[in-house]
């Protein structure tokens, strides 16, 4: 029996990015496609400067591209402007990134309440306190950035990204700047509330073992995805 597909939640069609340097014009992404489908935790994988970072920019409508196009659950970004790409952002996509990027002057309640308060959300504070609690910071509210340790501050930062329950949730090197045993904690706290809140989880990295956690990887090698992926998203067996 043929399994019907089901329509991808972020579609990459034929992206390129080039950007001016001191020797010229600067090939970052070559004509990179691929699909992810809804709910799917998917690892982009590559070594320092394959364009790793520069394709998460362009999946999230945070740059443009030189060429091709980003659908994101619907919306054809390259057709938003500016202000229609964040309103995007702020709707349906939530960010972890290596360096937490906790604002120093809030607390952890603060810091997670904000973008909820910002999107109109009456109750930001029970919203936050919730999802603080579930990640293990029930007792940590009231602390600043600088008050917590650094695995602390990276679920803070998880805390932030779930709290408004994002359709996609975009993490660049979310164990970057965490020892082993901490980054192993935070992978387990990504994957598990990536499955109950079925949310699709795009992370860029270039650690395996990190990887290892996703149904799908795609690697890339000097801006060229180094194999063709599947061009269709089937449903969750």
């Amino acid at each position: 029996m043929v399994q019907e597909s089901v329509v991808p939640i972020v579609q990459a069609q034929h992206l390129s990015k080039q950007v001016a340097s001191p020797a010229g014009e600067l090939l970052i992404l070559d004509n990179v496609s691929f699909r992810v489908c809804p709910g799917e935790a998917i690892a982009i994988l590559g070594a320092s400067g394959s364009g790793k970072s520069t394709l998460l920019g362009l999946l999230a409508g945070l740059d443009v591209p030189t060429r091709g196009s980003v659908i994101l659950d619907g919306a054809e970004l390259g057709s938003l402007d500016e202000d229609g790409r964040a309103r995007l952002r702020a709707d349906r996509v939530g960010f972890v990134f290596q360096s937490f990027q906790l604002l120093p002057s809030l607390t952890a309640l603060e810091n997670v309440m904000l973008p909820l308060e910002l999107a109109g959300n009456a109750s930001a504070r029970a919203a936050a306190t919730e999802v603080l609690d579930r990640v293990g910071l029930g007792a940590r509210l009231q602390h600043y950035p600088s008050q917590l340790s650094g695995g602390e501050q990276q679920r803070a930062a998880i805390a932030r990204a779930f709290a408004a329950k994002p359709k996609v949730l975009f993490a660049d090197e979310p164990t970057g700047n965490l020892d082993q045993n901490t980054g192993a904690r935070i992978i387990e706290l990504l994957f598990s509330l990536n499955t109950e809140l079925a949310t699709t989880l795009i992370l860029v990295t270039h650690d395996r073992e990190l990887s290892g956690h996703c149904k799908r990887r795609l690697e890339l090698v000097a801006g060229r995805l180094a194999q063709d992926p599947s061009e269709d998203c089937l449903p969750p067996r």
